[in-house]
């Protein structure tokens, strides 16, 4: 058992984003992290390694006064320590080609909480930083909160992790890196679930 065979060789990375609003192409990316799985000998899922980013908001970004009041990030803030969406994507990238070379995996595919938010976001700034390299799926992407709507009767991810028994501080919410990692932890819960239930491996057809 191996995580290139569990996932018809894509390379699951968990991503959580923080944004000054909602357009990809316009509003400004602040904080990102992407959190990489491994698989042991015997099918289970589990968190391996978490790269975390503030991020500089891009030349004639937009920010939107009502996203930052609700994540609470200053844009501006020198003590934030931003870095340029090239070096935060470059650096995260060149980690999630290794994982995928180490897996065997051809391609990386985005795992989050409305996975489609966070992947425009992804791309765009990729995008914009003229980065060719990208590894993930241009498209595809896991939605773990539709996962946790079909496994667990919950699509908010605190719920779906209070539902899960995985700890989640509402405190600490809205952090990239700590909703990244409880979103990591949920996508496994999820996953060894369905395992453990007997749906994973396929049963031989005869």
């Amino acid at each position: 058992m191996c995580l290139k065979e569990r996932f018809r060789g894509y390379y699951p990375v968990v991503i959580d984003v923080e944004t000054a609003g909602f357009n990809p192409k316009t509003d400004a990316l602040l904080e990102m992290a992407a959190t990489t799985l491994k698989m042991d000998q015997d099918g289970w899922l589990s968190l391996d390694q978490t790269i975390h980013f503030h991020v500089e908001p891009f030349e004639g970004a937009n920010i939107e006064k009502a996203a930052i009041d609700f994540n609470g990030i200053d844009p501006f803030n020198p003590l934030r320590g931003a870095v340029s969406e090239y070096d935060a994507l470059h650096e995260t990238f060149k980690i999630i080609r290794k994982g995928m070379k180490a897996e065997g995996c051809n391609r990386a595919i985005v795992v989050a909480h409305n996975a489609t938010f966070d992947h425009s976001f992804m791309m765009a700034a990729s995008e914009r930083a003229s980065l060719k390299r990208n590894p993930f799926h241009p498209f595809a992407t896991f939605d773990t909160a539709a996962l946790a709507g079909l496994a667990l009767g919950q699509t908010v991810l605190a719920k779906a992790c209070q539902t899960a028994a995985i700890p989640f501080d509402n405190n600490e919410a809205h952090s990239a890196l700590y909703d990244t990692e409880r979103t990591a932890e949920l996508f496994c819960y999820i996953v060894n679930k369905w395992k453990s239930l007997g749906g994973w491996p396929l049963a031989d057809s005869e």
